[in-house]
């Protein structure tokens, strides 16, 4: 059974990660993934790390959450979401997305219907150092702009 939602520490590998998601489904003719890395630079200030917390069960419930409505508006066989969190350093793989359909529209379409939903409703808190100390870090305006596309409106005013 593929496990759709971890949050984890250590680092991923994204062709295992795709092979653990293909295993044993049928009628995959498209797979789309996403990978996103730590930034050096946010806000035009250089970044040295990045922290993530995150609440323990409440995170995976979540994005669980995210993924089922995902299946329900997107013709998709599979999904996988990998979120790190603790400490991590500039260049780091912290997420990955992956999604599996018959067609590429599908897949497409939900990996970034899914990237959108974390960036902005997934129960994380960013902090990053900076040259200036720590700062957390707050969902941006184009980021709650993404998520009404799909018709969803974002609750970080």
């Amino acid at each position: 059974m593929n496990t759709r939602v971890s949050i984890q520490t250590e680092d991923f590998d994204l062709s295992a990660e795709v092979a653990r998601l293909r295993a044993d489904q049928k009628g995959v003719g498209a797979v789309c993934t996403f990978v996103g890395t730590v930034r050096d630079r946010n806000d035009g200030q250089s970044v040295s790390t990045l922290e993530l917390e995150h609440y323990p069960g409440m995170t995976e419930k979540s994005i669980e959450q995210m993924i089922d409505e995902a299946f329900r508006r997107f013709d998709i066989l599979g999904a996988r979401v990998i979120h790190r969190v603790g400490l991590l350093q500039p260049l780091d793989q912290i997420v990955l997305v992956a999604v599996t359909s018959a067609h590429r529209g599908e897949s497409f379409q939900a990996c970034e219907f899914l990237m959108d939903y974390l960036k902005t409703q997934a129960p994380f808190w960013k902090k990053e150092q900076t040259p200036e100390g720590a700062r957390w870090v707050d969902a941006r305006v184009s980021d709650d702009a993404a998520l009404a596309k799909w018709g969803i409106a974002s609750n970080n005013a």
